[in-house]
């Protein structure tokens, strides 16, 4: 088996609820959907990166990390879309005792599952209508996955948190629709967290926006937090 991956790095964890935690980055080349506010669209493309048998993977990981790393984050792209070398690689450290921490848009339910035996942390993305992450069609279709991959890594006891990204597009109906199926499928009490998380650079949202969403959330979870993105203030990977 082989697996593109487009680059692998050591940084501070920058999303999300366990950002300034030392993480080694191992991002994984192809994503097929259209996000207006992603900022790493030189990984989207199926053919970036560099190809390497999963041994050499391997070896790449283990010669990119330092000591006292707190957990390997898999990123992209999407880490789904190599789902089978992704579920090898986090075998592999986990094998180390180190924690394992996937990011995706949890797009398909089957993916998913094969992965998550060795996943320890899951950030669940929410897409919202107005990311542009998929066709109006297609939408509810996926979001559908993304709510089934919710409920599967809470039920498999992960920590899971859910991150959705917001910008001056997002309509507060829609996210309350958004947020309203959510807390119909899980409880408060099985999540480790709910970021909102501001687009940086463009479409920013207004504070007043902001603190709209916020409220959206916390009659389900009041430890909703908004968090941006802190490594675009200290310019680090």
């Amino acid at each position: 088996m082989k697996v593109r991956l487009f680059e692998i790095f050591t940084s501070v964890e920058g999303e999300g609820i366990l950002y300034g935690t030392k993480t080694l980055f191992v991002r994984l080349a192809g994503c097929p959907f259209t996000c207006f506010y992603c900022d790493t669209k030189e990984s989207l493309p199926l053919d970036s990166g560099k190809e390497y048998s999963i041994d050499e993977a391997c070896q790449l990981i283990d010669s990119n990390l330092k000591k006292q790393t707190y957990k390997v984050n898999f990123t992209g792209g999407d880490p789904l879309i190599q789902h089978q070398a992704v579920a090898l690689l986090a075998k592999h450290i986990q094998e180390k005792k180190i924690l394992t921490y996937l990011e995706s848009a949890c797009f398909d339910i089957d993916r998913f599952n094969h992965v998550l035996p060795f996943i320890d942390i899951v950030k669940i993305e929410f897409k919202t209508k107005d990311s542009d992450f998929v066709d109006s069609e297609h939408y509810e279709k996926l979001i559908g996955h993304t709510m089934n991959c919710l409920e599967s890594s809470v039920k498999a006891k992960k920590t899971t948190f859910i991150k959705i990204v917001v910008s001056s597009k997002t309509k507060i109906n829609e996210f309350e629709e958004l947020t309203n199926q959510i807390f119909k499928i899980i409880s408060k009490e099985n999540l480790d967290g709910f970021i909102i998380q501001p687009t940086y650079g463009v479409a920013e949202p207004s504070l007043e926006l902001l603190l709209d969403l916020y409220d959206v959330v916390y009659p389900h979870y009041i430890d909703v937090k908004v968090v941006p993105q802190l490594h675009k203030f200290i310019d680090i990977p």
